[in-house]
């Protein structure tokens, strides 16, 4: 099983980033996907999730309308869209697939957004 984060980096503020979280080893298509975040000295916090098939997200309030989660289960990738982003976005940005017991985790990657 693997999940790998990339399109990362380093962006001004009002800047935008999309960042992709490529799935293998399991039926992607039959898990819920989210993305998490983890600044340094916070917890980790669940930014945005999608359902298995795509119809369904949700959004922390701290990026809701500024933040899009997609997926192509073709692909068996699922996007973040990041757009008007902030300082306070800097983190590291994890994916997470879910389904009933089973949950796995991408490396992370870090977003740093500053002037």
């Amino acid at each position: 099983v693997q999940l790998v984060e990339s399109g990362g980096g380093s962006v001004q503020p009002g800047g935008s980033l999309r960042l992709s979280c490529a799935a293998s080893g399991f039926t992607f298509s039959s898990y819920v996907m989210k993305w998490y975040r983890q600044a340094p000295g916070k917890e980790r916090e669940l930014v945005a999730t999608i359902s298995s098939a795509g119809g369904s997200t949700n959004y922390a309030d701290s990026v809701k309308g500024r933040f899009t989660i997609s997926r192509d289960n073709a692909k068996n990738t699922v996007y973040l869209q990041m757009n008007s982003l902030k300082p306070e976005d800097t983190a590291v940005y994890y994916c997470n697939a879910v389904r009933w017991y089973d949950a796995y985790w991408g490396q992370g990657t870090q977003v740093t957004v500053s002037s």
